[in-house]
């Protein structure tokens, strides 16, 4: 089963990869270039103007050209991941993917740069010409020494952060884990013994940085494949390795783990038994950070001592040391600051910032995502998570003020707290709240009905979706045929392990149709017609699976129309008690999110209808991390040609009006004016949006139809949706050509959506 997954997951990665547009990552403009005259702006003869001013003063680059959110990610492939060197080329994959990360946890543009040669001299040659051109460098996967000494070179030469994450990165999260555990232990750094197995990168940053915080140098023990790093020893040394040497009589890793406080691990699976944990000092703390598999389960662990507090690397054990928590805010304070290093204080202040944020009160809807976790601060919870959207106001404020207290800083900020709320605005918040609405659904596992399982992307979506773990996925179809399907995908039907539903010959078929008939008995429908339905419609299938309890979701539509296919599920679920059932489809650009409704049901809504969709969609948009600001839009501007077609917009706005609503909104008003609020403070004073509108109530169907999509296929965002609001139990109806991501996704929501009642 574990080989069959692996394959799945090897082919949809690789489907990801190619798709579209091959690769993760593209360049676009920040500036308009639709005119002769913004062309002449931005290029010839414009472009002179700082050319000149930037080589009479080389530190207004950062204030005319993107230098400033620029960072370098750079490899040469001698240490990629867990796989070894793979070369250069190879590593282009792992290093598209951090830059991915730089932009989504803390928008900086990453670019990686692949350096073809394995010789120190050439590599460092290459990278140091480079500063003009970047803002920072952060070096990634290159095997030690070699690393060790590029890092160190780079430095002296370059007047930009140069940052060797495999080093540093571990070691700050490590050491916000280790505050923490100290902290929940009463102990000091001061008085610990610490033993950490494992001698690379990562494990002499470690050290280095421990012993930065106070560690003394004889508590700490480093060991490597061939024993205890001593005075004295002569085999397998470096000047690294060396400088990390102690006194001891310990000569292999179980004689330094006697007494020991602290274990880290940077090494291999199985490095550490049971019986070298018996043997610890009290409460230890035993970091196993080996991937994929730790030096030893914390199962194994807690077999032994029950006393001790565990990290790993792996997300699905409590405490995951996690890298992601570290380099993309501490790149953004560093060059928010202009910072010419990244020195030991910044990543003290980092370590320490993210070991605070543990210990303050979690937001509910982080709490919420991680359920199956109780996320206070203590044994189980001493680093935060990595989607927890406080990081971004935490980790660069805090790195940017050891910058200007260590004296790096070239552009010091005078304001700390507007800096902290211009942080807030970097990003926007769907990607965020998406995520811990996904991490919910893991803690939470839901059986998801795929209507359409004889589909190949709604089988590759089933898998994916057991794959995520986000639950039990089960396909409507006839099982010979997803058979042979799972057999196209390479994947042995033997050992998919999906669950198959056959509508016809299902055991729930009476009981199903019974069910229909009370419901349609009085609508023109006889018993025959309800069985023929079971029978032969997958759709009524599937949502009667969630009906009757026997599916917590359902998700349809690859192969029938929206409109079909609420038509079949409103045959078997009716609206939420005082809810109106529509569509809303969430368009997600990288500086905003905007939420459009109604895109799917209703085709000329009355004022009260308009009112009803404006709260429910309110609502979404504030279950997604959005403070909702509602805009009624039509073609007219508060009256400004109005005509009486629009009039039910006007009203719809009266309505909320005589009610209580927490949120902002007003209208009617056009597109424009809603999404452009220099436009609408300069035109409109009295408008009551204290920004640009969020939430989009269209004045009729075919307005909110055909604007979403056309956002869709023109514009630089995505889609998410159209979800479907207002039923009583989960259903999702995707686009007729939506993509495997695109059917996990709201299959996802659906599921997540069954969480709520």
């Amino acid at each position: 089963m574990a080989d069959q997954e692996k394959r799945v997951t090897d082919e949809e990665a690789l489907l990801l990869h190619s798709s579209g547009r091959p690769g993760k990552l593209e360049i676009a403009p920040t500036k308009p270039l639709t005119t002769q005259r913004d062309l002449a702006l931005a290029y010839s003869p414009g472009v002179a103007a700082p050319c000149l001013r930037i080589q009479e003063d080389p530190s207004t680059a950062y204030d005319y050209t993107a230098k400033g959110n620029v960072v370098a990610i750079i490899s040469n492939g001698t240490a990629v991941l867990g796989l070894g060197d793979l070369g250069a080329l190879a590593s282009k994959p792992v290093m598209e993917g951090k830059a991915v990360l730089f932009k989504r946890f803390a928008d900086v543009d990453g670019i990686d740069l692949e350096v073809d040669t394995r010789d120190v001299d050439e590599f460092v040659n290459c990278v140091r010409f480079l500063g003009p051109t970047f803002g920072g460098i952060n070096l990634e996967d290159i095997k030690a020494p070699d690393c060790f000494i590029i890092e160190q070179r780079l430095r002296e030469m370059m007047d930009i952060p140069v940052f060797h994450d495999d080093q540093h990165g571990t070691a700050i999260i490590a050491a916000a884990g280790l505050i923490n555990a100290l902290h929940l232990t009463g102990r000091r750094i001061e008085d610990i013994k610490v033993v950490i197995n494992g001698a690379g990168a990562a494990a002499i940053a470690c050290v280095e940085l421990f012993k930065s915080m106070g560690l003394p140098h004889d508590s700490a023990i480093l060991c490597d494949t061939k024993g205890v790093i001593y005075q004295g020893r002569t085999n397998s040394m470096n000047q690294w390795k060396s400088a990390h040497a102690v006194k001891t009589e310990a000569r292999s890793l179980a004689d330094a783990l006697e007494g020991a406080d602290v274990f880290l691990g940077l090494s291999a699976k199985g490095a550490v038994t049971q019986d070298m944990v018996r043997s610890m000092a009290a409460k230890p703390l035993i970091f196993a950070l080996a991937n994929p598999d730790p030096e030893i389960t914390p199962e194994d662990v807690r077999a032994v001592r029950s006393d001790a507090i565990i990290a790993t690397g792996r997300s699905d054990y409590p405490n995951q040391i996690n890298n992601v928590l570290g380099f993309p805010y501490i790149f953004r304070g560093a060059l928010d600051v202009r910072a010419s290093t990244i020195n030991d204080a910044m990543k003290i202040a980092a370590a320490r910032a993210i070991a605070a944020l543990a210990r303050e009160d979690v937001p509910d809807e982080v709490d919420a995502a991680y359920s199956g976790r109780r996320l206070r601060y203590g044994p189980e919870y001493i680093i935060p998570v990595p989607f927890d959207p406080r990081l971004i106001v935490t980790i660069p404020p805090a790195v940017a003020q050891a910058a200007m207290e260590s004296g790096v800083a070239r552009k010091p900020i005078i304001d700390i707290t507007g800096y902290r709320n211009g942080l807030r605005t970097r990003l926007d918040p769907t990607a965020d709240s998406l995520q811990l609405i996904f991490e919910k659904v893991k803690a939470n596992p839901r059986r998801v009905v795929f209507a359409e399982g004889e589909e190949e992307r709604s089988i590759r979506a089933a898998l994916a979706y057991r794959a995520a773990g986000y639950g039990t996925p089960i396909l409507i179809g006839r099982e010979e045929v997803i058979r042979e399907q799972l057999s196209s995908l390479g994947l042995d039907p033997a050992q998919n392990g999906l669950e198959i539903h056959n509508a016809r010959l299902s055991d729930a078929n009476r009981r199903y149709t019974d069910y229909l008939y009370r419901r349609l008995q009085r609508r023109g429908t006889l018993h025959r017609d309800c069985q023929r339905m079971v029978n032969q419609d997958r759709n009524v299938f599937a949502a009667l699976m969630v009906a009757q309890g026997d599916a917590d979701a359902m998700v349809t539509g690859l192969t029938r129309s929206f409109a079909t296919c609420y038509k079949d599920i409103s045959l078997v679920i009716d609206p939420r008690p005082n809810q109106r059932v529509f569509g809303v489809s969430v368009v997600v650009t990288r500086k905003r999110t905007v939420f459009i409704a109604d895109t799917t049901v209703n085709e000329l809504p009355t004022s009260e209808e308009l009112a009803e969709i404006a709260i429910q969609t309110a609502a979404k948009a504030r279950q997604m991390g959005h403070e909702p600001r509602v805009a009624f839009l039509s073609f007219s501007n508060f009256g400004q040609y109005m005509r009486g077609r629009a009039e039910h917009v006007r009203d719809a706005v009266a309505l909320l009006d005589q009610r209580r609503i927490d949120f902002e909104y007003d209208g009617e008003m056009s597109a424009d004016v809603a999404l452009d609020h220099d436009l609408m403070k300069r035109l409109y004073p009295f408008c009551r949006l204290s920004g640009p509108a969020n939430v989009l109530v269209m004045p009729a169907l075919h307005a909110a139809n055909i604007g979403a999509k056309l956002l869709q296929k023109m514009g630089n965002g995505q889609l998410i949706g159209p979800l479907l609001i207002g039923l009583d139990k989960p259903a999702q109806v995707v686009q007729m050509g939506a993509t495997v991501s695109d059917i996990v996704n709201a299959a996802a929501l659906a599921a997540h959506d069954s969480l709520q009642w």
